[in-house]
This record gives C-alpha cells, structure tokens and sequence, in this order.
C-alpha cells in the first residue's frame, strides 16, 4: 500500500513556512520545498537588483527578491520568484505573514531543474495575477532573456520577444526599460560546453 499524502490547508503552510530552515511553495494542498540556486542563478539575480534599484523610479516602484512571497489569490499559489516589480501601493495578503499579491512584474532566472515548470504550468499560475504585464524569462547558461507580455486589448493573450547576445538589451514594455544584457550578466562565466550549446552552428 503506498502511503498517504497529506495534504495542508494554506494556514498550515504558512504556520510551518514561519519556522522552516529552507522556503517552500504551496499549491492545492501540497508543499513543494524549493532547491538551492546555483552561483551562476544568483550572480545574475543580483545583477537584476541592482540595476532595477538604480533604474526604476523609486517614488512609485520597488522591487523586491528571492526572500518576498506571492500569493497568487486565483489560484492559491504560494511561491517565491526570483524578482517582482510592483508600481503603486502594496498589496499584501491578510495573515500572520507579509504576502505579496500584486506584482506588475516577475522575473524568473532559469534553474535546470524547474525550467520546464517555470516556462509552463507556473506560467500558467501566474497569469492568474490581474496585475502582471510582464513575465520574464532569464538563461542562466546563455545570454538570452524572454519577456512575455499581456495584450492591452485581449488581456487572456500574452506576446513574445526574446532578446541573446550579450550586445543586445532587453526591453520591459510594463516598465518602459532598457537593460543591457551584458549588465545582467556581468561576471557571469560560461564553459566550452555551455557556449557550444547555445551556439552550436558556430565555429570553435
């Protein structure tokens, strides 16, 4: 007989999130613990800081990191993106535990062991937030970043562009930025074998 699951109600996780070692994410009664992130995840994360602190208007915007949870209220969805960006007051959840509820926009810096999750099924949570206009993408093997953008006109649709090349800036129409991705990935190093992949019909 295979054990049961148990399953928590959203007071319980918050009520062990509190006192937890490591963070942890919360979806229809499951706790899923979160993985550590790489060197290179949080070298990228911080460049993402820093340039957000030194570019945004902080009179009307601020931007928070890894540590910050969201709720997404349409689904209940507790997790932890790498970066959110809100503009205006701050929504946070009712409870015990400051939960944010209103980002205007997420960037997730991609792990080899969630990038999937994080391209599909977490996409789709996301877009369960009224407030998000911008989902961002971020490679952590290449310079290449993806910002998924929500259509004016047909709020259920989302538009691409992808921006590679570390000559090259990426564009957050939600917060009329510019970022030079050779900022983003500053004192970034990728092997041989990381290049070849991302560029695999280059010559060596």
């Amino acid at each position: 007989m295979l054990p049961q699951i148990k399953f928590y109600t959203p007071e319980e996780y918050l009520a062990l999130e509190e006192k937890a070692p490591v963070k942890s994410e919360y979806f229809q009664g499951r706790i899923y613990q979160m993985t550590g992130a790489s060197f290179k995840h949080n070298v990228i994360t911080a460049n993402l800081s820093g340039l957000l602190y030194q570019s945004l208007n902080r009179n009307t915007c601020q931007h928070f990191i890894g540590d910050m949870r969201l709720l997404v209220k349409t689904n209940g969805l507790y997790t932890y993106p790498d970066v959110m960006v809100v503009c205006g007051p701050v929504d946070l959840a009712a409870g015990p535990l400051e939960t944010l509820t209103n980002p205007l926009l997420i960037i997730e810096v991609l792990s080899d062991s969630t990038a999937e999750y994080d391209r599909t099924d977490k996409f789709e949570l996301y877009k369960g937030l009224e407030s998000l206009q911008n989902y961002v993408l971020v490679d952590q093997h290449r310079a290449y970043i993806q910002v998924f953008r929500r259509l004016e006109n047909e709020p259920r649709l989302w538009a691409l562009e992808s921006f590679s090349g570390l000559e090259s800036q990426a564009y957050f129409p939600a917060l009329e930025l510019r970022l030079d991705l050779a900022d983003i990935y500053n004192r970034v190093e990728w092997s041989k074998t990381e290049a070849e992949t991302a560029h695999p019909h280059q010559p060596q």
